[in-house]
């Protein structure tokens, strides 16, 4: 047990690695002009094994975020316009 004492015979824990960020950013143009920056998408919403495009993805994500702001605050969102990622 001595070995123990001195720091002999323990091995360090491996750092864990991240898995990245949780969340890609985009800014979002509407039609009338209004810009909203920064809107995080979650990963896992991005999912592009199917082919489908990253923009096009976002945008849905993006689409029905603004459809649940609206049934919430009663205000419709006007049409988007473009979606850049930031």
């Amino acid at each position: 047990m001595p070995s123990l004492l001195y720091g002999y015979g323990v091995m360090a824990r491996k750092k864990s690695k991240s898995k990245g960020p949780a969340f890609l950013t985009f800014n979002v143009d509407y039609e009338d002009g209004s810009v909203t920056s920064n809107r995080r998408v979650p990963n896992e919403l991005l999912d592009q094994t199917f082919g489908a495009k990253l923009e096009d993805l976002a945008l849905n994500a993006i689409l029905d975020q603004d459809n649940e702001i609206a049934q919430r605050s009663g205000q419709r969102r006007p049409k988007i316009k473009k979606i850049t990622r930031v």
